[in-house]
């Protein structure tokens, strides 16, 4: 390891479902051919409301069905696993990692410390889950198991997936911030997890992380990287081709 390795960084886009989920597909496909690439990492919002679904959901309940008929919500697929999310009002950031530890355990572990050290930063403590996986549940919010950082209330603040290829790993999650109440209430016949004021500004958060990065893996750089004319053109086919929006069932 020399100190050339970089962090490829995209400036936070807001995008719609399949073309968020093809920028990270994307950036893990750049993963296998640029040598000099060790990492990537963005933050990113939603063009409106969002619920993104895991690769394995088969049977989506009708009342999300109804939400979509109605213009209410949005859905789109992933490409990693896990349960249901809505994306509203939210950050998420997605990490791109060429060498991570081969163990899920160990890889889940690795790839959260620095999300638990920059929200310590910035003034909130969370813990690693310790539920077990549900696999009857749908709402990926309402069980906290390794992948999830939650607060000392046991509200879930953060919830991650992950999508393996060729040993290199993609793992995105959702920040919560401030959820609508209402749509939430609608998707998943709940309560959001209570969010604390400290963590609900977008910008703080991201810089808080960023730095906490920096210190979790101190020999990579941070590299900016901006999407060509090529790069949104093989994006733009990704979004086609893998993630359409879900409009029909």
């Amino acid at each position: 390891m020399n100190n050339l390795e970089e962090v490829l960084y995209i400036n936070p886009l807001e995008l719609s479902g399949p073309e968020q989920m093809a920028i990270d597909l994307f950036l893990l496909e750049k993963s296998f051919a640029n040598h000099n690439f060790n990492m990537a990492i963005r933050f990113y919002t939603w063009d409106g409301d969002w619920l993104s679904i895991g690769k394995n959901q088969k049977e989506l309940p009708k009342t999300w069905i109804e939400l979509l008929k109605n213009k209410e919500l949005n859905i789109v697929r992933r490409p990693s696993g896990g349960k249901a999310v809505l994306h509203s009002k939210g950050l998420t950031y997605a990490l791109i990692w060429k060498y991570p530890p081969r163990n899920k355990k160990e890889s889940y572990l690795k790839t959260t410390q620095w999300l638990k050290d920059g929200f310590k930063k910035a003034g909130v403590d969370l813990f690693f889950g310790n539920q077990p996986v549900n696999i009857s549940n749908t709402n990926c919010f309402s069980t906290s198991t390794l992948a999830d950082l939650v607060d000392k209330e046991k509200n879930k603040h953060i919830g991650s997936a992950q999508y393996w290829k060729k040993g290199h790993l993609l793992q995105h999650g959702e920040i919560l911030m401030e959820p609508s109440k209402k749509l939430w209430k609608k998707v998943f016949n709940a309560d959001p997890p209570e969010i604390k004021n400290e963590i609900k500004e977008k910008d703080k958060v991201i810089n808080f992380l960023k730095e906490s990065l920096s210190k979790t893996w101190p020999h990579l750089k941070f590299s900016n990287y901006t999407l060509d004319k090529k790069d949104k053109e093989i994006i733009k086919r990704l979004a086609i081709d893998k993630f359409k929006k879900i409009n029909h069932f």
